[in-house]
């Protein structure tokens, strides 16, 4: 026992030194920036740094760490750090900004705190506004929003999908998990019925969680399938927000699938450090990022408190231990741009103070040093505490009347069990699960297993053979390549393929002028259709899926489609490359090319249209790259050529461009007419003459 206390205090003591470290370079050089940027050592604020999408939507120039954080400072006993950051709070904090905000970020970080000093997008923090303010209104919008997604379920699996069109009610993505896009809607109708005991809440979450399990739940996976065709798995990969899904299964009391899943979550963090934005069926890496995401620590914490095993401690002191040894710098805490490489992207989101550090300090901390009791409050999606006396305050709205369909009760349905009650007088059921996931990514392995540990990953590769995933898949990487002058095809830059639209390795494109995407996201209608077409489009990656944005730029005439990373300083020098996928629909409408450049290289190209006007690419494999193989031949139709002063501004020059090719001993020859088609030797140039 004394071995346990003296274990608990080291690492609770090594958190907060962690969180002061963190906490205090945002005060130190951040403050009132919305985020530290910890590589910088500056604060980042919104339209002085380069645009990172959808990203940069959560930051609304509102001190959003310092907000996020306050409740931290209460449950870390930090209480006169506590009162400085309200003062700081009253004094500083302004909502006066002319900014487009996400509605859900801002709800979730700010929102959720405020209502402790007092989308379904939004149950929780909106009722809990609503029965301290008396104001009815917010609970009453909030449950709508619920009902309308309760009401788009499809009748026959009771699954949603992850994208919605709020304006028409239609289902934008149709594919259906417990990560990204969906992932807060499952956990709050759980959270509802506890925090405001409303019995609608919880049939509705038991009526889900139902098909989650029939149809999603392929333990230890969490697959996303087709909401109308739930059968079918459509994508072989899994995001790392649904590593929350333990946590809410605890919640549930459905122990065994949290053990399960929870362990499968380890041994990647095993192999990789940390849980990559996305990974494969079989555990390699689809999206390498992370952002210091808490919803693994989350889980540990609830898994810890649900059996008592010490075993989630020590999955808990590898947490921290990853965090100091890849995450920390002398700023703060910095995101992992890519976990096969461990470089670093100057970021420090706001939640890893708000979620991080609470489930972590809590995972080692009795309930007798906290200043609270914990057990009298339920946590938001963002790790804020709501007191459950809120069910007792003020009746709940009765503008609802909705009853989900009636469904089978099982033991859980209505109670959430003790570990007692599911594994009588028996400690070790938890690791009798776990064992059977133990060498599942092969970290640990010995060389001779036995069969019975091999099943586990026996069943994982079915999964993925069923996936059509191939065992061993290889990025095929493309180039962009700029010929018009001044560059003349000697600036090239590396590009990821797309799993749909025109395959370059197969079929030539041919040259064409570029021109920037408006709105850039291409996200919503195109505003320069007309001049778009013939045109090869420039996109910013986020706010919609790839897929998306190529079918509207095809559909405004756009030849081909670049999209370019909206992640700050990411480059293909540091970043492994990535296929696009298309949404979870057909994607054989797709017929232009698309390329994918990571920002340091779409930044150059993006100067270099800005500078010149009129860039001419070409988008070809990097093995085909011209100027490479003195044999390859380019076909331009004579079209593609146009007569304009297309790079002819040079003094004392006519503006009538002639085209040579360059031979190897630099003497200059004029290439062939063929029927109406100029074969170039590669090495072509398109001059201005005297």
């Amino acid at each position: 026992m004394l071995h346990i206390l003296i274990y608990f205090i080291f690492f609770r003591d090594q958190i907060l030194e962690m969180f002061d470290h963190a906490y205090n370079s945002y005060m130190d050089y951040a403050y009132p920036a919305d985020e530290l940027m910890p590589l910088s050592c500056r604060g980042r604020v919104r339209g002085l740094e380069p645009n990172r999408g959808d990203i940069d939507d959560s930051l609304g120039k509102f001190s959003l760490t310092l907000i996020d954080t306050l409740d931290t400072l209460v449950l870390l006993n930090k209480l006169d750090e506590f009162e400085e950051a309200v003062k700081k709070t009253v004094r500083d904090v302004r909502f006066d900004n002319d900014i487009v905000v996400s509605v859900f970020e801002t709800n979730i970080r700010v929102l959720g705190y405020m209502r402790m000093i007092p989308h379904c997008t939004m149950i929780l923090e909106f009722a809990a506004l609503s029965r301290l303010s008396g104001d009815p209104i917010f609970e009453e919008n909030a449950r709508k929003a619920m009902d309308v997604l309760w009401e788009k379920r499809q009748r026959g699996s009771d699954l949603v999908g992850t994208v919605i069109n709020i304006h028409n009610g239609d289902w934008v993505r149709r594919d259906s998990g417990v990560g990204a896009g969906i992932d807060s809607y499952y956990e709050y109708l759980m959270k509802a019925y506890i925090l405001l005991g409303d019995k609608v809440y919880l049939n509705r979450f038991n009526t889900h969680y139902s098909a989650i399990m029939k149809y999603i739940s392929q333990p230890p996976l969490l697959l996303n399938v087709h909401m109308h065709n739930p059968t079918v798995n459509v994508r072989s990969w899994m995001d790392s927000l649904l590593a929350f899904f333990p946590g809410l299964q605890v919640l549930r009391g459905d122990l065994k699938p949290a053990i399960e899943t929870h362990e499968m979550l380890y041994q990647v963090t095993k192999q990789h450090n940390f849980l990559p934005e996305a990974f494969t069926t079989e555990f390699r890496v689809h999206w390498g990022q992370h952002p210091l995401r808490p919803e693994f620590a989350e889980s540990t914490y609830f898994l810890y408190k649900a059996t008592g095993d010490p075993y989630y401690l020590k999955v808990g002191q590898s947490i921290v231990e990853k965090l100091n040894t890849h995450a920390r710098v002398p700023c703060g805490f910095a995101a992992v741009q890519d976990v096969r490489t461990g470089t670093h992207e100057d970021r420090m989101d706001s939640f890893f103070l708000a979620e991080m550090f609470k489930y972590l300090y809590l995972l080692f901390s009795e309930k007798s040093q906290l200043p609270i009791n914990i057990d009298d409050y339920i946590f938001t999606t963002e790790a804020h505490l709501l007191p459950v006396s809120l069910s007792t305050t003020q009746p709940p709205c009765h503008t609802n009347n909705t009853e989900p369909q009636a469904h089978e009760d099982d033991l859980f349905s209505y109670s959430c069990p003790s570990a007692q009650t599911l594994f009588p007088n028996n400690p070790t059921f938890a690791k009798t699960i776990r064992d059977s996931y133990k060498y599942l990514t092969g970290v640990g392995r010995a060389q001779q297993a036995s069969s019975d540990s091999q099943k586990g990953v026996y069943k994982l590769k079915l999964v993925a053979e069923v996936s059509h995933t191939p065992e061993h898949e290889e990025v095929v990487p493309l180039i962009v390549q700029l010929i018009s002058p001044p560059f003349l095809g000697q600036t090239v830059f590396t590009a990821g393929p797309a799993k749909f639209g025109t395959d370059l390795t197969k079929q030539q494109h041919g040259v064409s002028s570029i021109m920037k995407s408006v709105p850039y996201t291409a996200c919503g209608p195109i505003e320069n259709a007309v001049e778009l077409q013939g045109h090869i489009a420039l996109a910013l990656r986020g706010d919609c899926m790839f897929a998306a944005k190529a079918r509207r730029l095809q559909e405004a005439g756009a030849t081909g489609v670049i999209f370019i990373d909206h992640r700050e300083g990411s480059s293909s020098a540091d970043t492994p490359l990535f296929q696009m996928v298309g949404d979870g629909e057909p994607t054989d409408d797709i017929t232009v090319p698309l390329a994918f450049l990571f920002s340091k290289e779409g930044a150059t190209l993006t100067a270099a249209l800005e500078e010149h006007h009129n860039v001419d690419v070409l988008l070809l494999p990097k093995e085909k790259q011209l100027g490479k193989d003195p044999e390859s031949r380019l076909l331009l139709p004579v079209t593609d050529l146009r007569s304009e002063n297309a790079g002819c501004a040079m003094e004392n020059v006519s503006t009538k461009p002639r085209l040579y090719h360059l031979s190897s001993s630099r003497g200059i020859t004029s290439p062939p007419l063929v029927k109406g088609v100029l074969s170039c030797i590669v090495g072509t140039i398109l001059i201005c003459t005297k």
